[in-house]
Formats: structure tokens, C-alpha cells, sequence
């Protein structure tokens, strides 16, 4: 598999981040696609001036809130037909620490065929209510794939193998919220996609624009998680013989 990496980013009305967001990934000589998720005409007009006279980089707009999942989705679908074999996800809320980003496209290189999610190192400013959730969810998707590996199921800073997640994508009806993000973790290792973690630093900036709503997406993952028990459920037999396979490649 030749490597042809792009970085995708989903993009909501965070138009006091974007421009130190964008420029700190192109500073790294990094092709970006970024994916404007029916944001309001104000952050329209910050986007559309940092587009202008860049070659390294393009925007899509979709016309209605898709959500997370739907942009990220959409962003693939871009990447792919640009002839990219990897997208890296980042954030554009400026969560992410970018400048680990070479140890990420490194480990990718190496294992190509692998989808590399970033275990995070959270510091004083991860609210407790999310840190809380978040031990919740990670139980569940452990139940889900059997594999207790400390796998971060709901960070997005990623690099994506397109062809395999494509693929995954093309047969399921894939959570476009924040459940997309952990719904494409379990489903990648039902597909005995190999999944290797990187350690990488995250905050939650004091005047950060989250878009989490706490009631509407907590029970879209409430759903999501009974629809993948079952699907784990129906899967058994053979997914237990796969586990064997998958933990001599998970690191």
C-alpha cells in the first residue's frame, strides 16, 4: 500500500480556533481537508478567508448540521476520491496536541493497515463529569470487542487506514454524532482491523465551544451501545476465535 496521507478536520462554528488550528497543520506540510458542518454565516466568512490563496488545503460545506460523525464520514468519502490512503482526524477546537503529529504518521508508515488512536493524558481541565462518562463508555466497548486494552474509544485524534474504514462504513449505518467515533472503534476490531494507541496530551480549553448536548447524545450512545451488545452477542463464536488473531497484533 503506497502511504498518501491528508488530515481531516471537522469544523462547527469554532472560528476563534481554526485559524491557529489550520495553520499549525499546514506548517507541517499537511494537506487539509476541513469540513464545515453548517456553520453560522459569521464562522462562514472566517473559514472562507483562511481558504483563500492556499494550495494545500480545501473546505466542503455541508448545508445542514450533519454532526461529528457525518463530517468525519464525509471527509473520508473527500479523502478518498483525491487518492489520499490515510486521513488523520484532528479536532478543530484546538484539543489536540499537534505536535505530535509526526509520531502519529510515523506509526502509521509502520503499520499501515492499522487504524492509530491517541490515548490521552488528560490534566486538571477535563471536566469530572466527562472523565466519568467517559470510564462508563470505555467499559462498554470492552464488553463489546472482549478486549480490555486501554483503547480510548471516544478520542479523535486518529489516522484512519481509508480503504479498510471505508469499507465498514459502506455496510453499516454508522452513528453521525458523537457516537461515531466510538461505533467505528468496535466496529474496526470486529473487522480485525489492528489497532495501535499512541499516549498524546489533551486539554479542554477554558473558552472552548463544545458541542456535545448532554441528554441528546448520551442517549444516542445509550442506543448505540445496546445495538453493538447484541451485535457482539451474534458475533460470539467466530469473534472469540478472532480475538486469538487480534491480541498478537494489538500493541
Amino acid at each position: 500500500m503506497s502511504f498518501n496521507l491528508c488530515v481531516i478536520i471537522p469544523f462547527y462554528n469554532h472560528k476563534n480556533t481554526i485559524e491557529k488550528t489550520l495553520g499549525d497543520l499546514l506548517a507541517l506540510n499537511l494537506y487539509c481537508i476541513v469540513i464545515d458542518d453548517g456553520s453560522d454565516q459569521k464562522t462562514q466568512i472566517v473559514l472562507e478567508s483562511l481558504m483563500n490563496n492556499r494550495n494545500n488545503c480545501c473546505s466542503y460545506r455541508l448545508e445542514t448540521n450533519q454532526g461529528k460523525g457525518g463530517a468525519v464520514m464525509k471527509g473520508f468519502e473527500i479523502a478518498n476520491e483525491m487518492g489520499f490512503s490515510h486521513a488523520l482526524q484532528v479536532d478543530a477546537d484546538g484539543q489536540h496536541n499537534l505536535q505530535e503529529i509526526p509520531a502519529f504518521i510515523h506509526a502509521a508508515k509502520k503499520h499501515p493497515e492499522a487504524l492509530i488512536c491517541g490515548q490521552p493524558i488528560f490534566d486538571n481541565s477535563i471536566p469530572k463529569h466527562r472523565k466519568f462518562s467517559r470510564g462508563i463508555t470505555h467499559f462498554w466497548v470492552g464488553v463489546e470487542t472482549l478486549t480490555f486494552h486501554p483503547i480510548d474509544s471516544m478520542c479523535g485524534f486518529r489516522v484512519y487506514p481509508l480503504r479498510s474504514i471505508i469499507a465498514i462504513i459502506k455496510q453499516n449505518n454508522l452513528g453521525r454524532r458523537m457516537n461515531f467515533d466510538i461505533e467505528i472503534i468496535v466496529r474496526s476490531i470486529w473487522s480485525a482491523i489492528p489497532i495501535k494507541t499512541l499516549p498524546t496530551k489533551v486539554i479542554y480549553p477554558e473558552d472552548g465551544v463544545s458541542h456535545f448536548h448532554y441528554w441528546q447524545d448520551n442517549l444516542l450512545m445509550i442506543k448505540m451501545h445496546i445495538k453493538l451488545v447484541f451485535g457482539m452477542l451474534f458475533r460470539l463464536p467466530r469473534f472469540v476465535f478472532n480475538q486469538f488473531n487480534f491480541k498478537k497484533k494489538h500493541v
